[in-house]
């Protein structure tokens, strides 16, 4: 994540806060031969990451290299390259540009690609029937690729938008003179002949780019904006606001990480000051996923939120590749799987977050509105103190655009919440991170309890915005950090006023600021028994399900208390048909 005056570490995700005298040690560089090393272990997760869209074979999460391995039998190979293939577009995958041109239409040529890192080239080859598409990033059938011809994405040109001469003061003109209404520009679908329309759309470009927070048109509980994006809902003093904790789970719910949901953080004595169990929300990728899991953590009362069906990579394919299509693929495809296979109420599954926390422009949040999501949580702000309260999108985002290669959306979308994420600091100040598993690895326990204890004072001494802790449950397996998270809990269980609750119940409090002393009456938190229908209650022994997966073209398990699928379900057939 990048701070000013600090390095960003794209390989771990957390941030070097450089100083000058300091500069030697953590400045520019060259690789080490372990970076090297690092970087074909990088190839080899991309290798397990470049996969289908339409038709893509899984992977889980990048933070679990141990199971996606496991599946690496059916994604596409990689080798260094004996080629006369050149180094071209760093961290894109490209095609051979001297591959010969009787070639270029077979099977065998048009199936194989290149990544050039650090100046060495990498060949990947499809799975046996796929081809690769240059300009989707990803492997698909024969009949849905149409440019082997093309050697590598070409960088649209920029358009004349008033410069052109159009006669009509309602148009905008293309780069090469195409006049098109305004409202066509950086709305997702190429209508230039030269595609300039879609090409320079992030902030500063999009003529239809959302205004400034305009507080006298953002009222709630329908919109929310503050200039900074650090000013309290319903002006509230801050002594009075609840001190809302956000826990978020991301990817695979499966034995791996049951026990620790179910017999270890969220225990009967775990309690907010109402009496209400501690709550969390779980954002559920597909693979791997027990369904009998996910319904019982829903009908414990946690949020059960969308994640994607594929959890695929390359990364920068969610920012810059993906269709609206795709999004709707993979996120209301997975909303209908987690509704018939875990039971789990359409009506319930309004939240989301993008594998990798690649927010994926306008595209993404057009299919939000589309479908009905009422929130995003994806985006990590710039650190701040103090820390940035959600906001609706109706307006501007009140902070820049986080991250390399990030493409966050430039449009107003009324109504649609983000749960901006605050980044944390580690390391005594030196360091930030988005999410907790992203902080430095070799922080100790104590380090951990340290850095939870000084960022949560950072919002409940401030203006307490909601502090969120955002994990993969991998981070849990090192003893040290589960104890140290496990003393944190219990301090925070001694404070009168600080609650752990959804995603989905904060945007219910910010719709209604409520002080403290009157969230007796605040029934959004409380914890009635859900009212469930017989299907909707979790059963006790789940159909296990050996189904096939045409796709990626082996058996798979998996849990249900629903009728076993046909097929291993996946995106554009999510209930598993013949």
């Amino acid at each position: 994540m990048l701070r000013p005056q600090g390095n960003s570490n794209n390989r771990t995700g957390f941030t070097v806060k450089v100083d000058a005298h300091k500069r030697n040690r953590y400045g520019r560089c060259t690789l080490t031969a372990m970076q090297k090393s690092m970087a074909l272990i990088v190839v080899g997760f991309v290798v397990i990451f470049a996969i289908m869209s339409s038709h893509a074979t899984s992977i889980d999460n990048a933070n679990e290299p141990e199971r996606a391995a496991g599946a690496g039998g059916n994604h596409s190979r990689h080798r260094r390259s004996s080629s006369s293939a050149v180094c071209m577009h760093d961290a894109r995958f490209y095609r051979n540009p001297n591959r010969p041109v009787h070639k270029i239409w077979t099977n065998s040529e048009c199936a194989k690609y290149f990544l050039c890192l650090d100046g060495e080239v990498f060949e990947f080859k499809c799975s046996e029937g796929l081809l690769f598409d240059v300009v989707r990033q990803i492997c698909d059938f024969k009949a849905n690729v149409d440019n082997c011809d093309i050697s590598a994405e070409t960088p649209a040109p920029k358009p004349l938008l008033e410069m052109a001469d159009c006669a009509d003061e309602t148009q905008l003109g293309c780069a090469d003179g195409t006049c098109l209404p305004q409202e066509y520009f950086c709305d997702g679908s190429v209508d230039c002949p030269d595609g300039s329309d879609e090409g320079w759309c992030d902030v500063e470009h999009d003529p239809n780019a959302a205004g400034a927070c305009d507080p006298r048109k953002c009222q709630l509980p329908h919109c929310f904006c503050s200039k900074d994006g650090t000013q309290i809902p319903g002006n509230l003093q801050a002594q009075t606001v609840p001190q809302m904790i956000l826990l978020t789970f991301d990817d695979a719910v499966n034995h791996d990480n049951w026990e620790l949901f179910s017999k270890v953080l969220f225990t009967a004595n775990r309690r907010n000051p109402n009496g209400c169990p501690i709550r969390s929300t779980f954002y559920v990728s597909h693979p791997y996923t027990n369904y009998q899991y996910v319904q019982k953590l829903w009908n414990d009362g946690h949020e059960i939120a969308v994640h994607s069906v594929t959890h695929r990579g390359p990364e920068l394919w969610w920012s810059k590749n993906a269709t609206i299509e795709d999004w709707f693929d993979e996120m209301v495809g997975q909303a209908n799987i987690i509704n018939k296979f875990a039971s789990v109420r359409m009506e319930e599954l309004r939240g989301m977050r993008v594998p990798f926390l690649r927010v994926g422009w306008n595209r993404q949040f057009l299919m939000m509105k589309e479908f009905g999501f009422v929130y995003d949580a994806s985006m990590v702000a710039p650190h701040s103190n103090p820390p940035l309260w959600p906001y609706t999108l109706d307006f501007k985002m009140p902070h820049s655009c986080l991250g390399a290669n990030q493409n966050c959306p430039t449009r107003s979308y009324p109504g649609i919440w983000e749960i901006v994420m605050n980044q944390l600091e580690a390391g005594a100040g030196e360091y930030t991170c988005g999410m907790v598993d992203s902080c430095p690895p070799h922080l100790t326990g104590e380090d951990v309890y340290r850095m939870l204890t000084y960022n949560f004072k950072r919002h409940y001494l401030s203006n307490r915005a909601p502090f969120g802790l955002y994990f993969h449950s991998t981070w849990f397996k090192k003893i040290d950090y589960l104890n140290a998270f496990l003393k944190f809990l219990d301090d925070m269980q001694k404070l009168p006023d600080v609650y752990f609750v959804t995603n989905q119940q904060a945007i219910q409090w910010m719709r209604k600021p409520t002080p403290s002393n009157q969230l007796h009456q605040f029934e959004p938190w409380h914890c009635q028994p859900k009212q469930l229908e017989p299907h909707e209650q979790v059963c006790q022994m789940p159909n296990v399900c050996k189904v096939r997966s045409r796709v990626l073209q082996e058996d798979r398990y998996f849990y249900t208390c629903m009728e076993c699928p046909a097929q291993y379900p996946w995106i554009r057939n999510e209930f598993g048909l013949e």
